[in-house]
């Protein structure tokens, strides 16, 4: 059900569990399964061609310890779609589609595991940025054509879209710039009041957003909007985290919600990933050196004040299971 104007929906998972566990990387998952999504509507391609391969790799995140499954609406827009000849009703249908199969793949998982009935995983509907829509690479960097007003704009038909599918959640994410998020907030205020989101932003180090500005301003001029229950970080090198999650810490008492990426380097340009060079971190304090994976940096993340955890890109399941069986030796 979607959240009513006074709940969490991260709560429930949060106050039962050392912290929440997000998915990772949907489009990564279906490339290994043989997608070709070299296209501007990237994994959003699929909801249209091959529905079920969205569904099964939803329900291999939940199996894997998954408490949220990420919708393929991340570059999913109206106008997108209607440039590929869709209807404005087919691009509806298609979009809200993502939120449906979500949902059926957290039936097809609850009605194996009934334990989980009393405390679902929840389904968040994903919202790429103005730049994702543009598939220029500037979500990596910001610094949009659009103001304010015409990102309120761009954004309203696909939240209004998403929310009448009902998602427990909005994951707002791999925003460059404060602006953004500020028209988003804007939009939430006085569109979508009983909407809850979760906004993550990108960044280019360890303390700034992908476009410059300090990650503490950008939080700071959203920490007050009611309807966003977390803020955080996605699409970002691991050895930024610890240090933007302390930022973050220090302007709000919100959940903090963070999904790296794997440690490989993207290339916007070519469209390609490297190796990343090899980072290592002491993250129990016990001198010695550990894997530089999600799992590997989680404790310093949640000594930093990180509440919700997961991957993005070039992340799976095995990255996920991993954060599980961390979660359940901290019991």
């Amino acid at each position: 059900m979607p959240a009513d104007a006074t709940r969490n929906p991260l709560s429930a998972i949060t106050a039962q569990q050392p912290f929440l566990i997000v998915d990772g990387a949907l489009a990564t998952e279906l490339e290994r399964a043989g997608f070709d999504l070299n296209d501007s509507l990237w994994s959003a391609r699929v909801l249209a061609d091959e529905p079920q391969a969205i569904v099964d790799v939803h329900r291999a995140y939940f199996e894997a310890g998954a408490d949220v499954a990420t919708t393929a609406s991340y570059q999913a827009t109206l106008e997108g779609l209607m440039a590929r000849s869709l209807s404005e009703t087919q691009a509806s249908a298609l979009i809200q589609r993502s939120v449906t199969l979500a949902s059926q793949a957290r039936s097809e998982y609850l009605a194996a595991h009934p334990e989980r009935l009393d405390c679902p995983p929840l389904v968040a509907a994903s919202v790429g940025p103005y730049g994702a829509y543009l598939a220029d690479g500037s979500e990596y960097r910001g610094g949009y054509a659009l103001d304010r007003a015409g990102l309120r704009d761009f954004h309203r038909a696909r939240l209004a879209t998403l929310l009448d599918a009902k998602p427990d959640v909005l994951a707002v994410e791999t925003l460059p710039c404060a602006e953004e998020a500020q028209a988003v907030c804007d939009l939430l205020r006085d569109d979508f009041p009983t909407a809850r989101a979760w906004i993550a932003f990108s960044a280019r180090n360890a303390s700034e957003l992908s476009d410059g500005t300090p990650i503490r301003e950008a939080v700071r001029a959203i920490a007050d909007c009611e309807q966003v229950v977390a803020i955080g970080v996605n699409c970002t090198a691991l050895e930024h985290i610890e240090s933007l999650v302390r930022e973050i810490r220090g302007e709000t008492d919100k959940d903090i919600v963070i999904y790296p990426n794997s440690g490989e380097v993207y290339d916007p340009v070519t469209k390609t990933w490297s190796a990343a060079c090899a980072v290592s971190v002491d993250s129990d304090g016990d001198g010695s050196d550990h894997d530089h994976d999600l799992a590997g940096w989680t404790p310093r993340w949640l000594a930093a004040g990180a509440t919700a955890i997961g991957g993005c890109c070039r992340t799976g399941p095995d990255d996920i299971r991993a954060l599980a069986d961390l979660r359940k030796a901290l019991g």
